[in-house]
């Protein structure tokens, strides 16, 4: 049983999601973090057991957040994302992990996209493919690429997060449907 801040209200409240289940399973809890000492400046602000609770609405909420700070071009991703999950009191470890989904690999096309969707809605002419993976060469053209990156990234962001939040919220509503029509049949043969 997860040992965080919620554990008391889950002892008294049975497991009625699969999704809480599956990911009860995999991700930690309050207590765990804060023994670790990686929270820094937020770990006062992580008591709040809201911010651990795996519900429909703080799923949600946290996955909208993380696919949304994933496109967002500068450093330190994980620590604005875990900023606005206790802003809007949604499960942190899950708004910051979303972050990951870039990470070396991802990062040159997921930002190559936005930046090619931020030339198209400014209609300008992207530069050639000649782009190279170095610092130097970035630094050479980042008066050119900046607002087109910044456009196409922020175009992103929001439509990803829109669509993972309601994704989220319909797959959670299918599955608890599944569990009560499940209920009924053991209950009425």
């Amino acid at each position: 049983m997860n040992g965080g801040p919620s554990a008391n209200a889950d002892a008294r409240q049975p497991d009625r999601t699969m999704p809480r289940k599956l990911l009860k399973k995999y991700l930690p809890d309050a207590e765990t973090l804060n023994k670790s000492g990686r929270l820094g400046f937020l770990r006062e602000h992580l008591k709040d057991p809201g911010l651990w609770h795996l519900n429909r609405r703080s799923v949600s909420g946290a996955v909208a957040i993380g696919m949304f700070m994933c496109w967002v071009p500068f450093p330190f991703q994980m620590v604005f994302a875990a900023m606005l999950a206790v802003y809007f009191r949604v499960n942190v470890v899950i708004a910051a992990s979303l972050v990951w989904t870039t990470n070396p690999i991802t990062i040159p096309p997921m930002f190559y996209a936005a930046y090619r969707l931020g030339s198209k809605v400014l209609d300008q002419t992207p530069l050639p493919n000649q782009m190279e993976l170095s610092a130097e060469w970035l630094m050479n053209k980042i008066d050119e690429i900046w607002l087109p990156l910044t456009i196409g990234s922020l175009l992103f962001a929001v439509v990803s997060s829109l669509l993972s939040f309601l994704s989220v919220r319909l797959i959670w509503r299918f599955a608890m449907i599944r569990k009560w029509q499940s209920r009924r049949e053991r209950q009425h043969p």
